[in-house]
């Protein structure tokens, strides 16, 4: 264990990826957590130290004592565990952990005891099991196995055996271990956690001062049988504590460190990931360790000021960190280097959930029909009944495969008010899907949680209908683009591929609409038709609009915001037509766009003037002074693929292929107004309740990337005249049906700027994941195709009437 020690050596490179504009504040103690003492600088010393102690513990006795100074441990301080014993009861659990070993599950969680007048804490757990007919059961703790640490009084060279330790307990020290962490590899059981106890001096004139000091804590756990009850037991054992040395020059931003509390990971590679916590400035940030074979680290970047309760997954060769941050959104961090350096995904998963009370999340990556995806559980904040005053938090399952964002619903059991969560996926051939949550007992100020643990049969069943439902809705798109796109040239079939041809695509509303809801085909975002229902009719494909609109939430979802990255790029596609236009009046009839928070500005929109004959871009509330020309003619239709584009603060406009304007659309700083919707076959004020003007809009594709300007150029074609549709008014409908649980499409990327939103990274680099289409050949474009009004002809793809919009699809596949 020596010669691995010596070997770590701490990161030369002091951290230079700056956090700037945070209003993050600091914590007093964050839910179902009692506040915790100011954590010691010198904690930090210990950090490269700790995961490669984690990596070395072997069996043996559990003290530490007498190791060399040079390997970084303390040779003046040994430990040893011991069972709770009868005059010590657990008041809470808190920072719920699961554990998997050898296809057992184990429940782990700090645990809160007393002992009289005496407050501590010690490490609880149970390994858990169900009936056939059980899927959920609270802990009870007394019943638990709970082991309390102690430190070996300072005249003992030699830590006393378990039995020893439990007869002698009442002159050993008792240490304060909080919120664990744990990672398995092989048979052991990693658990780092933070440890603190009070020192008093002694001043002048006899005064007294208290001072708290932190420390980390390194353990091994191991399952063996308990012979009492005959069950599998988790011990822990091998314990060491990381002295105040060594870091202050590397990290001189931070001044404390404790464990993040749940679970790590160990990547593909074998290195073990640890999430943990900082204190900067008197602000929580987040952060972790990695630790290869022989050497750890501690990572050199680290979130925005403000953001805490950190959760790691691995996900496609890169970390990906979750963190609960002040400014009220849960921010997503990408690092491909290990933690070296952060970038915010505010092009997928970040600031997508809501902060309204800052706790864990579970959060993990699984492979369920052959589709690698991550899980993610958060509770959703209700009143149940509007006597009540307090807002329970209800725990919600959300699936994502980095693009999609689907809430697959409720994941504890009703009435129980959630706080943090943890998450494990058993796969093989029973596969499980389990959660264990904390759940608060009562009010006030300082509740006291118990520990539920909920296996989620029905959710992860719900998972797998998603998942065949993506994977059907990629085939269909491809599938037309494999049909259309051979029909013009056969030497580019295979740029069809779903994987080329859904980069990027979120939502996707085509012909699933009743009542006032149009549904989204990947079960993300619903949109719903206001105006009026009754002013609405289904077509095959889309929907036709006399004098009512559609409006597809952004930040008008509320808490939590699905499509969350529309705030930095999109791509907006659809195919229209314009059926009716009063015949007086000059009144531009707004086909799509974008409205901010106010409810009144429009960022982005797209609008038709009859009296001008021309396509105009709406800019920030204003007309772009230039318009495109149209050839439409009254009497007739004609179908047309538009298209709204946001690049960062820029935004651009196409119809049929062609630019709306000679210009971009400028922003400016449009960070202190987030989007509240996208509307969809009018805007609800200029045509609201005008049935003289009737829109069909088909097929409507959204991006969470920008499209290459190349594939947009290529999208001029012909448009296609059809008859002109005898619209009937469309009979009363009944009441309508709640959407569909606001299942999110997902989050892509988007453009990185030097300063994103409050709280963003400096000095990180910009990156879009937009595919850099290269420019169709003249071949894969001017396609047209007279449409069809007739639904059971166009029944087997579901897509055929969004020939015209699809060219731009053919535009990102024939890269």
């Amino acid at each position: 264990m020596l010669s691995r020690v010596a070997a770590v050596k701490a990161p030369r490179t002091h951290n230079r990826r700056r956090v700037t504009g945070s209003r993050g504040r600091r914590r007093k103690g964050r839910e179902s957590e009692p506040q915790r003492p100011n954590m010691s600088r010198r904690v930090f010393t210990s950090a490269v130290l700790l995961l490669v102690v984690m990596m070395c513990c072997g069996s043996g006795a559990a003290a530490t004592e007498g190791t060399s100074s040079a390997s970084g441990f303390s040779p003046d301080k040994s430990f040893v565990w011991r069972d709770k014993n009868g005059g010590e009861t657990v008041s809470s659990l808190r920072v719920p952990v699961l554990v998997e070993m050898d296809g057992d599950v184990f429940a782990v969680a700090e645990a809160q005891l007393k002992e009289g007048e005496s407050n501590f804490t010690g490490i609880a757990s149970e390994l858990l099991e169900w009936t056939d007919e059980e899927s959920k059961g609270e802990l009870d703790a007394t019943k638990l196995k709970t082991q309390v640490l102690e430190e070996c009084p300072s005249d003992k060279k030699n830590c006393a055996s378990h039995s020893e330790a439990q007869d002698a307990s009442q002159s050993w020290t008792k240490v304060r271990v909080s919120r664990p962490t744990t990672v398995v590899q092989g048979s052991d059981i990693y658990m780092f956690a933070g440890t603190y106890s009070f020192e008093v001096t002694e001043g002048a004139a006899g005064s007294k001062a208290a001072a708290t000091k932190w420390e980390l804590l390194v353990a091994v756990g191991n399952v063996s049988n308990d012979e009492s009850s005959g069950k599998k037991k988790i011990c822990w054992k091998d314990t060491s504590v990381i002295p105040w040395t060594g870091f202050e020059k590397e990290h001189e931003s931070l001044t404390g460190l404790i464990g993040g509390g749940g679970s790590g990971i160990q990547m593909e590679d074998g290195t073990l990931v640890f999430p943990v916590e900082g204190t900067k400035n008197g602000k929580t940030v987040s952060l972790i360790y990695s630790s290869a074979t022989e050497s750890g680290k501690l990572s050199k970047g680290m979130s925005a000021d403000g953001c805490s309760d950190p959760s790691v997954v691995e996900w496609k060769d890169k970390l990906m960190m979750m963190t609960a941050c002040g400014d009220g959104r849960r921010r997503v961090y990408e690092s491909a280097d290990k933690g070296d350096s952060w970038t915010e995904a505010l092009g997928t998963l970040s600031r997508v959930w809501g902060n309204k009370k800052g706790v864990r999340s579970g959060f993990i990556t699984a492979r369920i029909e052959d589709r690698n995806v991550m899980l993610v559980t958060l509770p959703v904040y209700a009143k149940k009944e509007e006597k009540e005053n307090v807002e329970k938090g209800e725990l919600h399952l959300w699936l994502t495969d980095n693009t999609h964002i689907v809430d697959v619903g409720p994941a504890s059991v009703e009435g129980d008010d959630v706080a943090a969560s943890s998450l494990l996926y058993k796969s093989g051939d029973n596969n499980e899907l389990i959660a264990l949550y904390e759940k608060k007992k009562g009010g006030g100020d300082t509740p006291s949680p118990g520990m539920v643990s909920v296996r989620l049969t029905a959710q992860l069943n719900r998972v797998k209908e998603v998942l065949t439902t993506w994977k059907k809705v990629d085939e269909r798109v491809s599938q037309l683009c494999t049909t259309l796109l051979a029909q013009k040239d056969p030497s580019a079939y295979t740029a069809c591929s779903a994987d080329k041809i859904t980069d990027g695509l979120v939502g996707f509303l085509s012909g699933s609409f009743s009542e006032d809801t149009w549904r989204d085909e990947y079960l993300g975002v619903n949109a719903t038709v206001e105006g009026g229902a009754a002013k609405a009719t289904k077509t095959s494909d889309g929907v036709t609009f006399h004098g009512a609109w559609a409006e597809w939430p952004v930040g008008k979802q509320g808490e939590n915001q699905l499509y969350h990255f529309a705030n930095y790029n999109f791509t907006l596609v659809a195919t229209v037509s314009i059926d009716k236009v009063p015949e007086e009046g000059d009144t531009p009839i707004p086909l799509m766009g974008v409205k901010m928070n106010d409810g009144k500005t429009v960022l982005l929109g797209l609008s038709y003037n009859n009296k001008e004959k021309k396509w105009q871009l709406l800019c920030g509330g204003g007309t772009k002074s230039e318009g495109l020309s149209s050839n439409w003619e009254p009497g007739k239709t004609k179908r047309h693929v538009v298209i709204l584009q946001r690049n960062g603060n820029q935004g651009t406009a196409y119809v049929d292929g062609q630019r709306v304007g000679n210009e971009q659309c400028a922003f400016g700083n449009s960070e202190s107004q987030e989007i509240s919707h996208f509307y969809i076959g009018g805007d609800g004020e200029n045509t609201a309740g005008d049935e003289d003007v009737s829109v069909t809009v088909t097929n409507v594709l959204l991006y969470n990337r920008p499209l290459d300007e190349a594939v947009i150029t290529a999208l001029h074609t012909e448009s296609v005249t059809i008859p002109k549709l005898d619209h009937a008014k469309p009979e009363p409908r009944g009441t309508p049906s709640t959407p569909a649980g606001q299942q999110p499409s997902e989050l892509g990327h988007l453009v990185g700027s030097s300063k994103v939103a409050s709280g963003g990274v400096e000095g990180a680099d910009p990156q879009i994941r937009g595919v850099n289409a290269t420019a169709l050949s003249s071949n894969l474009v001017n396609v047209s195709q007279e449409n069809n009004s007739d639904a059971s002809s166009m029944r087997g793809s579901g897509l055929l009437p969004s020939l015209l919009l699809l060219l731009g699809l053919w535009g990102l596949a024939a890269q």
